[in-house]
């Protein structure tokens, strides 16, 4: 059964930097061929797409972050990124990742809270 596991959230400022990473665990290691994603969820909001990236490393993003955020992968380490950049307070939210085949299943999220 996969897991995945969301880390790097914390407090920052606006204008702040953060990286969360996604690790998955698995008995088999597929990771490198699946696409996957970021989401996020603000209190009280439905849970939202952030950003995804395929197999090939072919990224898309929300136009909300477009620019300010960067999501990676490093298959060896089966561990997804996303380096987040001039935070802003509407960016605060719970963020988990989520993926294709085996890997469509939820993490417990980290928290990321942008305030000053």
């Amino acid at each position: 059964q996969v897991q995945l596991v969301e880390s790097g959230g914390g407090l920052v400022q606006p204008g702040g930097s953060l990286r969360l990473s996604c690790a998955a665990s698995t008995s088999r290691s597929v990771f490198s061929i699946y696409a996957m994603h970021w989401y996020r969820q603000a209190p009280g909001k439905q849970r939202e797409w952030v950003a995804s990236i395929t197999s090939t490393g072919l990224t898309n993003y929300a136009d909300s972050v477009k620019g300010r955020f960067t999501i990676s992968r490093d298959n060896g380490k089966n561990t997804m990124y996303l380096q987040m950049n001039s935070l802003k307070p509407e960016d605060t939210a719970v963020y988990y990742c989520n993926g294709a085949g085996p890997y469509a299943t939820w993490g417990q999220g980290t928290q990321v809270t942008v305030s000053s």
